[in-house]
């Protein structure tokens, strides 16, 4: 064997060996409950505070701090786009979880410069704590999953508007095939299909995946039917980001799998935040359509010789902050798919 040949088999070999190894998917909930984040809604006081106007610095790069957060601290406004306008716990609607007396209701009607009317879709955000809580972000290695539960009230109470309505996402970081580490926004939309436009004779839902490789998101299921739905999304070791959704309130299993990718061509590193999206015409006349949802919650598997003690780094009480400072790359993010390959759209 010549040196030119040896070389050629080293590199192969060293290829082989650094390449991730694929993972098979993560059933979201599966693993180890981390406690010290989420959220059940069953204290009577739970209660949001609004600290003043919200935020809309993906508009107008305005942040009006100090930003609204939750009486128990499990969650806080976005600091790039402001929070819904009624953020309230609610009783459970029929169907929930066994046992389950409270839920969240988010619905919003001036989503976005506050004091102005665009006229066009906007949307507000409302985070769940967990990097600020647990004093830092879940590596992937630990393959952590969130699952949610979402209540789609019946279809004469949406807002009337063929489009984006509710957004169920997580904010992770991962290498772009540049090679550089930057923030992306897998999930989920509930997109409202209404009898009124001229391409749709009924009602009716449909879930679309944010996103493939390309950036472009997935057609998912349609749903006929309004009630519960549960929802839950994973990250795996090797960077990829696993979909799961089934009708009603009950565990998810690995049947329950849609789809899984690399965003944007991305492997994912870090999972930072659980969140929600509310869109509607902001137009002061439209109300979102009002959403409920119920015991979102986020899972870790411990990597061998872990334990959660290694990932709960702050023990004390924290009051999230805002998000920091967009990077220049995510100033402009919209409900709608990326247009060009690999365009991160949040």
């Amino acid at each position: 064997m010549n040196t030119l040949t040896r070389h050629a088999l080293l590199l192969s070999i060293v290829a082989v060996a650094t390449k991730p190894l694929l993972a098979a998917p993560v059933v979201p909930g599966t693993g180890e409950k981390v406690t010290v984040v989420g959220d059940n809604f069953e204290s009577r006081d739970w209660r949001y505070i609004k600290n003043g106007y919200k935020a809309s610095y993906e508009l107008d790069e305005q942040q009006r701090p100090p930003g609204g957060k939750s009486k128990n601290g499990r969650w806080y406004e976005s600091a790039k786009r402001g929070q819904p306008d009624v953020i309230k716990r609610v009783p459970t609607p029929p169907g929930g979880l066994p046992g389950s007396r409270g839920a969240l209701l988010v619905t919003t009607r001036l989503s976005g410069i506050p004091g102005e009317l665009s006229g066009k879709q906007q949307q507000d955000d409302l985070l769940m704590s967990v990097r600020s809580r647990l004093g830092q972000a879940i590596p992937v290695t630990w393959s952590p999953s969130f699952v949610v539960r979402v209540y789609l009230p019946d279809f004469d109470k949406w807002e009337n508007r063929t489009g984006a309505s509710f957004g169920i996402r997580a904010d992770v970081r991962g290498r772009d095939r540049h090679g550089a580490v930057e923030p992306y926004w897998p999930g989920f939309f509930l997109l409202f299909r209404s009898q009124t436009s001229r391409q749709f004779d009924e009602d009716f839902a449909q879930i679309s995946i944010r996103a493939q490789k390309n950036g472009h998101d997935v057609a998912g299921p349609k749903i006929y039917q309004p009630g519960w739905w549960t929802f839950g999304l994973s990250c795996t070791p090797d960077g990829k980001v696993h979909y799961y959704a089934k009708e009603g309130v009950e565990d998810l299993t690995a049947e329950d799998h849609l789809y899984s990718s690399y965003p944007y061509a991305s492997r994912c590193l870090y999972f930072d935040n659980f969140f929600i999206n509310v869109a509607n015409w902001d137009n002061g006349k439209n109300w979102s359509t009002p959403w409920v949802i119920d015991d979102p919650a986020v899972y870790v598997i411990p990597p061998p010789g872990r334990t959660m003690a290694h990932l709960v780094r702050r023990r004390t009480r924290q009051v999230a902050r805002r998000s920091s400072q967009p990077t220049k790359s995510s100033k402009k993010r919209t409900f709608q798919s990326a247009r060009r390959t690999g365009t991160k759209r949040r």
